[in-house]
This record gives structure tokens, C-alpha cells and sequence, in this order.
């Protein structure tokens, strides 16, 4: 195992998903690679107008990636003293999609990401990213859960 992508989207399962990925690092000698995938701006062609006429979404969207890559970045310098090699990447797009994308694109061995433990409900309503890499991963994927009790 030389290289585990770690999938981070900031939630109450991240400390534990940063836990999990640091210690398969340091006991395989792999190197960590942090991935957050922003959800894309809205589409307004489908219904005949252009981002410029809503400014306000679009530096929403700005925002988000800022705050994403401030974010990656205060994960990656909890992580530096132990293992110098971590590094951060940011993509726009569907979760599940961009994660599969990265990975394949990365030469990943490994992936780590968390659950939240919805139900089965708001799994099909939702969607659920853990599970999608279950199902579609070309390598193998470790699900860390959520703490009980604060989804």
C-alpha cells in the first residue's frame, strides 16, 4: 500500500475517517492524499439564463472553495509532523463521481472515507458516497463510521 486517499467532507466522521488513514500511513509507509469534493454551481441554461445575471451563486460557490482549501489545509498541518508527505486536492463536482476520478487518476492503492449512518431512507433520497465506493471502486475501501449519537 503506497498511497490512501482520504476522503474528508468536514463532518462529525472526519476526526475519526483522519484517525483510521494516519495510522494505515505510518504502519504501511504510504502516503496520505486529503480529497474534498465541492458540489458543483447550478446549471442555468436549462432555463435560459447565465450565471452573470445570478452573481450572488456564483461567489457562494467562490466561497465554498475557499473555505474548502482553508479547511484541507488546517486537516493537512495536523497531519505534517507525523507524516511530511500528506497532501491536499479539491474538485468540483458530484462526490461519488469525482471521488472514483481521483482515485483512478491518483494511482491510489487504498481509500478511507466515512459513514454518517443514515437510514435506508435518506440513502435513497440522498444517495450515500460510502456506499457508491463500496459498490464501485477499482480498490479497497475502508468505511469508518460516524460517532453514535451525532449525526
Amino acid at each position: 500500500m503506497k498511497t490512501i486517499v482520504v476522503a474528508v467532507d468536514f463532518s462529525n466522521a472526519t476526526p475519526g475517517v483522519l484517525e483510521m488513514a494516519g495510522a494505515l500511513a505510518r504502519a504501511f509507509g504510504a502516503q496520505l492524499r486529503l480529497f474534498h469534493v465541492v458540489e458543483p454551481e447550478p446549471s442555468y441554461t436549462a432555463y435560459g439564463f447565465t450565471p452573470d445575471e445570478f452573481p450572488a451563486l456564483h461567489a457562494y460557490q467562490e466561497e465554498a472553495k475557499r473555505r474548502a482549501v482553508t479547511k484541507l489545509e488546517e486537516l493537512l498541518a495536523t497531519l505534517k509532523p507525523d507524516l511530511p508527505s500528506a497532501t491536499t486536492q479539491i474538485a468540483e463536482g458530484s462526490p461519488l463521481h469525482a471521488l472514483l476520478d481521483y482515485v483512478k487518476e491518483s494511482g491510489a492503492d487504498f481509500v478511507v472515507l466515512g459513514s454518517h449512518g443514515h437510514g435506508v431512507i435518506a440513502s435513497l433520497l440522498l444517495g450515500s458516497v460510502a456506499e457508491g465506493m463500496v459498490r464501485k471502486a477499482a480498490v479497497p475501501t475502508l468505511i469508518v463510521p460516524a460517532p453514535p449519537g451525532k449525526e
